[in-house]
């Protein structure tokens, strides 16, 4: 089976992690589920937790919040599956790390260059690439200035995969809406 880039968007508690682990165990047995969330207080360790139990046992885990990239490149080894969860949590933290994070441009071009990155490292390793990432464009416009931000760069971030993927899916209460890509 050929290597490909699928992205998985949603709102919160749309069922994109079920429906990425769903694929994932159609597409190989050896996956590498790449977590971003940093567990920052108490009620986030336990949504970490909780989601490392839901997690097949077989499967390897790495935990990073930037350079993520890099991190896959360094522990793929033979994984035929790559789960990135989520692009949401990562765009947070670059921000969160950014030395400048008044500079939108600047700091979209360094999460473009990322996207990349991690784009051309998975052509190289030939491991399918699921991306799972929240759609924020639907709701309000938020009223702070680094709430815009945020909502910005996460959807210019989802443009950027979505235009990259062979599939993209829209998760609505649990279902699975293709939005791009031949249907599987």
């Amino acid at each position: 089976m050929a290597s490909e880039v699928i992205l998985i968007l949603g709102g919160a508690r749309s069922g994109k992690s079920l429906f990425a682990q769903q694929l994932a165990t159609q597409l190989g047995e050896r996956v590498l589920f790449v977590a971003t969330g940093a567990p920052m207080d108490e009620e986030m360790r336990r949504r970490i937790e909780l989601h490392r139990k839901a997690r097949p046992k077989t499967w390897r885990t790495l935990e990073t919040t930037t350079s993520v990239a890099k991190a896959i490149n360094e522990h793929i080894e033979d994984a035929d599956v790559v789960i990135l969860d989520c692009l949401a949590l990562f765009v947070s933290n670059f921000m969160g790390n950014a030395p400048d994070s008044e500079d939108i441009n600047a700091l979209e071009s360094d999460i473009v260059d990322e996207l990349n990155r991690l784009l051309e490292r998975k052509k190289r390793k030939k491991a399918s690439l699921i991306i799972v990432s929240n759609e924020v464009g639907m709701g309000i416009v938020p009223p702070y200035p680094v709430g815009r931000a945020y909502r910005d760069l996460l959807g210019r971030a989802n443009q950027f995969i979505a235009h990259c993927a062979d599939r993209v899916y829209l998760m609505v209460a649990g279902i699975p809406l293709q939005l791009k890509g031949d249907e599987k």
